[in-house]
Order: structure tokens, then C-alpha cells, then sequence
């Protein structure tokens, strides 16, 4: 091997570029290791130096930014829940109201449909009642007669049902022959003509037999031969198939 050899003396020179040349690598290390926003301290050895302190700043700000960012999702979430919670609300509340809507035109309708049927039904009793009323004939009012209980009584009551029947007569015709056959005693009694002698004697105001009274009898009457209007209008029912009228008759009969 060669010998040692020592090497040329450094100039001062030399020394002061190196010592720089130094300065300058231990410098780059130190703030190519360092953040570029970060603060470094130097103090004391170069192994203090070569310590560095993070700010927290910057994680704050990433942490804001992520919970912002969060909120304003939640936020959107909320307002499409909220959205879609009125809609809801306001189709049941359309669906509500259409039901409301039909229910009421229902209503109406079944009380239209009311009071057509009431109007009919109030015009087919008016229109039953008039033509019941047209049909109808009209009855007049009859007062009814009184009549006294005597022989004008009797003879005006026996003449105003030998009209309503039919039978002719006047009241001088029946006056005239009750005052002849019984003087207007209605309990008169022939006990002495043949009729009598035959066992069938005449009775009453014109003198009637029995047989007579009941084939003469007038319906509505009394079937008392001594009634004076029984015995009368059946006596000018017999007078008028015989001789036309009791107005005829002048003599017994």
C-alpha cells in the first residue's frame, strides 16, 4: 500500500467556502423536513432546531367543513321529508274535501229528490180531492122539518112522505075525509059495519082495515095501524090505486 500522503494545506479561503458550502446542507435538510405553513423554533443544539410544531388550525377547518357539509345534507333531507309530508297532507286533505264535496251533493240531491216526491204526491191528493169533488154530487143541507103532534102535524108529515114516494094528494083531499070517517081522533074504531061483523073493523083517522093497511103500508112508517101518519099515507096509497087520488074520494071507501 502507499504511504500516507497529507494533503494540501486549506487556505483560509478554502475553509470559509466549506464552512458555508456546510451551512447551506444543513439548512436545506432542516426546512425541506418542516411544512411549509408550520412555525419552527430554533434553539440551542441543531438537534433542538430540527423540532417542529403543528398548528391545529387547519384540522379545525377540515372538520368544520365536513360538519357543515353534513348539516347541510340533514338539512336537505329534512326539507324533501317536509315536502313530501305536505303533499301528503294536502292530497288527503283534497281527498277530504272531494268527500265532503259528494257527500253534500248526495244530500242535495236526496232532498231534492224529497221534495219533488212531497210536491207530487201534495198535487195527486189536491187533484184526487177536486176530481172526488167534481164527481161528487152536491148534497144539500136538509133541515129537518118539526112537526106539531096534532092533525095538521100529522097530515103535513103524511103528505111530505107521499111525495118523497109518489103518491098524489092534497091536504084539503086528506082533511076532509078524516074529518068524515074518524073527526081526527087516531084511536077511532068501527064496531058496527060489515067489517066489523067480519071481524076485520076499520081503524084509525081514515078508517083503514087490516088487510088494507098491510098490502097499502108505506115503507119508513110505522107498521102501527093507529099511528095517524102510518094510517094516512097508507090509506092514500090504497085511495090512489083505486081511485087516483085520495082528493077523489068523497065517500066511504
Amino acid at each position: 500500500m502507499p504511504k500516507n500522503t497529507h494533503s494540501p494545506a486549506l487556505t483560509k479561503h478554502h475553509k470559509i467556502a466549506l464552512a458555508g458550502v456546510a451551512a447551506l446542507g444543513v439548512a436545506s435538510i432542516a426546512f425541506s423536513a418542516m411544512p411549509s405553513s408550520a412555525d419552527t423554533t430554533v434553539t440551542g443544539s441543531p438537534e433542538t432546531a430540527a423540532k417542529v410544531v403543528y398548528g391545529t388550525e387547519q384540522i379545525k377547518d377540515v372538520k368544520g367543513s365536513v360538519t357543515d357539509q353534513l348539516a347541510l345534507q340533514n338539512l336537505k333531507v329534512e326539507a324533501i321529508a317536509a315536502k313530501q309530508k305536505a303533499a301528503s297532507a294536502h292530497t288527503l286533505h283534497v281527498a277530504h274535501v272531494k268527500q265532503a264535496h259528494a257527500a253534500h251533493v248526495q244530500h242535495v240531491t236526496a232532498q231534492a229528490a224529497k221534495q219533488d216526491t212531497t210536491k207530487a204526491v201534495t198535487a195527486r191528493t189536491v187533484q184526487q180531492a177536486v176530481s172526488r169533488t167534481a164527481q161528487r154530487p152536491q148534497v144539500q143541507q136538509v133541515v129537518a122539518t118539526t112537526y106539531s103532534n096534532n092533525l095538521d102535524g100529522w097530515i103535513r108529515q103524511a103528505l111530505d112522505i107521499m111525495k118523497a114516494k109518489g103518491i098524489p094528494g092534497s091536504y084539503s083531499g086528506l082533511h076532509r075525509n078524516i074529518m068524515r070517517e074518524s073527526s081526527g081522533n087516531p084511536m077511532a074504531i068501527n064496531n058496527w059495519d060489515i067489517n066489523a061483523i067480519n071481524g076485520i073493523p076499520s081503524k084509525g083517522l081514515l078508517q083503514v082495515i087490516p088487510p088494507t093497511f098491510s098490502a097499502y103500508h108505506v115503507a119508513g112508517t110505522s107498521w102501527d095501524i093507529y099511528n095517524p101518519v102510518a094510517n094516512i099515507t097508507a090509506a092514500a096509497n090504497y085511495a090512489a090505486h083505486r081511485y087516483g087520488s085520495i082528493d077523489n074520494v068523497n065517500s066511504a071507501y
